[in-house]
């Protein structure tokens, strides 16, 4: 399946010390953001499997992501899977856990088309290999050109409480220019986890 690619820049960045972002960072095409390794990498006990965000009817298969020879961040193969950036915190870890999708392809709408639609306080859950859930709210929604995009932010793996960022194509689409000009990053604070037959409300405001 044809993808609708985001355009490739330099972010020419001074990272954060601790962030785990390289100077030479740079983004990727559809959806964008380049991070760099964590610690965690592909060593984390539990993985995603599986996103649900019911405000905009999302139940996508999450697969894995890392780097291309060029240093530039996986995208998901499929425009109907989610995938989860596996250099960065898992899901439920402390720091930022990345999740990027597609927000089309040549043949219409993809997993993360409607994700700017998304409000404050919707719910999003990410079930994990051992089955169990974790839950997240929306704190904020933001749109970045390119040019402006804060990696350091999104993929910082020193925040010192579990966060889940989901990221994908936004704003204007340039062909001449190489596809979108902007990206969407949806924010969100932990709730807690639960197993996967209870309610998301039994889950615990982590703040």
């Amino acid at each position: 399946m044809a993808i609708v690619a985001c355009l490739l820049i330099a972010l020419g960045i001074q990272p954060d010390p601790g962030s785990g972002v390289p100077e030479d960072a740079v983004s990727v095409s559809a959806p964008l953001s380049l991070a760099a390794e964590s610690k965690t990498d592909a060593g984390a006990k539990l993985t995603p499997v599986s996103l649900t965000i019911p405000a905009i009817d999302v139940k996508a298969d999450v697969t894995r992501l890392g780097l291309n020879a060029d240093r530039t961040v996986e995208v998901p193969k499929d425009a109907d899977d989610a995938g989860w950036y596996r250099h960065g915190p898992a899901p439920g870890e402390n720091g930022s856990a990345v999740i990027l999708g597609h927000v089309d392809s040549t043949t219409g709408p993809a997993v993360f088309y409607r994700l700017k639609n998304l409000e404050r306080g919707e719910k999003v859950a990410v079930q994990l290999s051992d089955d169990s859930v974790a839950h997240y709210q929306v704190v904020r929604v933001a749109l970045y050109e390119n040019e402006d995009f804060p990696a350091q932010k999104v993929y910082s793996a020193s925040v010192g409480r579990p966060a889940l960022n989901l990221v994908t194509c936004g704003g204007s689409y340039d062909r001449d220019a190489g596809g979108y000009q902007s990206n969407v990053v949806v924010y969100t604070k932990y709730l807690g986890a639960t197993d996967r037959t209870a309610s998301p409300d039994a889950s615990t405001s982590a703040g």
